[in-house]
């Protein structure tokens, strides 16, 4: 079988996520409404909550809120996005494409690490939109360039996390009204109990117990620390290793999924 690394399944996972990539600059309307939502998170939040950062005992750094709730805002749409992913599994399948791909020479690895791919780029220039409001807004971040580097980089492992486990459910259970209960079950809580817009340490101490096996703790956590005036290498690795371990996880369980799905089809 010809998997995703090799020379062929490279050439096969850069058609896939081509298509893949295609099909998303035909939905303007989608493309619109990923990049505008987080605008509205960003400002409206950033507004809403701007008195939160005067609380005693917020660890705010050196800025104000508007940086403080910047790398939340980057991770829930990083989370909103990737937890939809496997929806393009389910159409393949509702239209037939996704057997007659099976039934071509595509590499079969390469299906899987397309949708991997396409997501990651999403989440890319999401991010990079996203923190490129925050800058017009007035927010400033002390870690420069590398504290942006670091932010981009945590949203990809967490939307390659959950993309790869929002495709696993598709594979698996073949039915939308499944993927949408697991989104909304797990997206909102996987928010608040995370430092996504609120400092945990105002929060009660189970929230905070909870969070630290959270990945959405641990993306923002990188992120924040990142980009402080004075950040800690140890917080910032530990927590990347982390996403990336839970992704390459997901990853394992989505090509699982796949070649469940391969043999009853």
């Amino acid at each position: 079988m010809t998997t995703a690394t090799g020379p062929t399944g490279l050439a096969h996972t850069l058609l896939l996520t081509g298509r893949l990539q295609r099909g998303l600059w035909r939905m303007p309307a989608f493309l619109v409404i990923g990049l505008v939502q987080p605008a509205i998170w960003l400002l409206l939040f950033g507004q809403l909550f701007r008195a939160v950062a005067d609380l005693p005992g917020f660890a705010r750094g050196e800025g104000g809120f508007l940086e403080f709730l910047t790398p939340g805002v980057v991770m829930m749409t990083a989370l909103f996005a990737s937890a939809w992913a496997g929806t393009a599994y389910l159409q393949d399948i509702e239209r037939g494409v996704l057997d007659r791909l099976l039934a071509s020479p595509a590499s079969r690895g390469a299906m899987v690490a397309a949708t991997l791919a396409h997501q990651a780029l999403q989440t890319v220039v999401q991010s990079l939109v996203v923190v490129t409001l925050a800058l017009l807004a007035g927010a400033r971040f002390a870690g420069g360039v590398t504290g942006v580097g670091v932010t981009v980089l945590a949203a990809t492992l967490l939307a390659l996390l959950f993309s790869a486990l929002s495709g696993a459910v598709a594979l698996l259970t073949r039915q939308q009204a499944t993927l949408i209960a697991l989104s909304q079950f797990t997206t909102l809580p996987l928010m608040f109990l995370s430092p996504a817009v609120m400092d945990l340490d105002l929060a009660p101490d189970w929230v905070a117990r909870v969070a630290a096996y959270n990945p959405v703790e641990w993306a923002v956590t990188a992120a924040r620390e990142a980009n402080g005036a004075h950040p800690d290498p140890s917080v910032v690795g530990i927590r990347l290793a982390l996403l990336a371990a839970a992704a390459l996880a997901t990853a394992l369980l989505s090509t699982r999924a796949f070649r469940a799905y391969r043999r009853s089809a």
